[in-house]
């Protein structure tokens, strides 16, 4: 399952790719330096679907859907073990 982490994950390893701040995307977006910063550490809860596609489409990203694989995947492997000895 992917995460509100994993997506600020993939949008802060985009941003920087692509050389640009996290002022440059907020001002794109119309969102806030602070919002930016949170999502990308793991700290915003959540984000309005529309938000997420805008900033997905101000960094050259799309969001796609697939079906659910009834497998889990590594990162729901690791985040279960690092659950059982937390």
């Amino acid at each position: 399952m992917f995460t509100m982490d994993d997506l600020g994950q993939a949008l802060r390893e985009r941003r920087k790719l692509l050389g640009l701040s996290q002022l440059e995307v907020a001002k794109r977006n119309n969102i806030s330096r602070i919002t930016i910063n949170r999502l990308e550490n793991g700290r915003l809860p959540e984000l309005g679907i529309r938000k997420i596609m805008m900033l997905c489409l101000s960094l050259g990203l799309e969001l796609t859907l697939k079906e659910a694989s009834p497998r889990p995947t590594l990162n729901d492997l690791i985040r279960e073990q690092e659950s059982n000895y937390a």
